[in-house]
């Protein structure tokens, strides 16, 4: 199959909905690997390049708990859906557990047999990637305390809203700089000397099952935003930087993966300059909802640089 064209073409996915959809539709149960060749025809017939499978990750029953006690979410769920049960909430995307496709959408097996459906129309598999935080429940808390940023029981009394308690250990809960901490996830420590070994380790495996990444808030991991972020928390900050190491890592065993950054602040630019080959614009967006029409018409009308 050849590679993309520079003008990439994404046909996002939220790939449980879409699931349920189909099999509420069917009158049958459908996961990644029954998906009936009509759907992956119709998908194909309109021309992308690459279609998003959008939160394939084992969901975090620990985050869906924490959520379902977090009474603004909760008024949130009964707004959108006013007859809705705890068991709707099937939890959050981008608190994964694990780097296992969920049984529920038809584990590793589904996914390869719709990354073959895919492959076999001319499109690429792109897949999610949430390099700054895991979920509670994850592993890697178990076999990789150190690669979290941890705090005391003084932190959590003073800011409960901002650490969680697992297990014996209380670590820091992720977070970007400008907003409050999310209470579902925890922190990594992008600065511990051995993160970007088991980073690198766990992204080999997922590049082995797709053809691309989308990479949720990947300005987090700059070194500079990173120790804003931290300050002396985060230890000393590494000489290189963490997406270039970990893209060199992976282009050598795949040299035609896609790593697409979700950017803000401007920091496009250096995202790209570390590796990625394709960047959200979010200046683009900001003047199609909030300017006139002629800011965007200049924006679009810039040099490529």
């Amino acid at each position: 199959m050849s590679a993309p064209s520079r003008q990439l073409t994404i046909y996002e996915i939220n790939t449980w909905v879409w699931l349920s959809d189909l099999s509420k539709k069917s009158n049958a149960p459908i996961d990644l690997s029954s998906v009936p060749p009509a759907e992956w025809d119709a998908i194909a017939q309109c021309g992308f390049d690459v279609v998003w499978l959008m939160g394939v990750w084992e969901r975090s029953p620990a985050g869906i708990a924490i959520a379902n006690r977090n009474a603004s979410l909760m008024d949130d769920f009964h707004r959108a859906l006013p007859d809705f049960r705890p068991a709707d909430n099937v939890g959050s995307a981008y608190c994964a557990r694990r780097y296992v496709v969920d049984h529920h959408l038809g584990g590793p097996e589904g996914l390869a047999i719709a990354r073959h459906e895919l492959s076999s129309r001319g499109m690429r598999l792109l897949l999610d990637f949430v390099p700054n935080h895991m979920a509670p429940d994850s592993p890697w808390i178990v076999d990789h305390p150190e690669h979290f940023m941890e705090k005391n029981a003084r932190d959590l009394e003073n800011d409960p809203g901002s650490c969680t308690r697992v297990g014996e250990k209380i670590f820091a809960c992720g977070r970007d700089p400008y907003f409050p901490a999310w209470p579902d996830v925890v922190q990594v420590n992008a600065f511990e000397p051995t993160f970007r070994q088991t980073a690198t380790k766990l992204l080999l495996e997922v590049a082995d099952q797709c053809d691309g990444l989308r990479c949720d808030m990947a300005m987090l991991l700059l070194n500079n935003i990173f120790a804003r972020t931290w300050n002396e928390r985060a230890g000393e900050m590494p000489a290189t930087e963490y997406w270039h190491d970990v893209i060199a890592a992976v282009r050598q065993e795949h040299p035609q993966f896609l790593f697409i950054a979700e950017a803000y602040w401007d920091l496009e630019w250096e995202l790209q300059q570390q590796g990625f080959d394709y960047c959200y614009d979010k200046r683009l967006y900001d003047r199609l909802e909030h300017e006139e029409v002629e800011g965007v018409r200049l924006h679009l009308s810039a040099e490529l640089g």
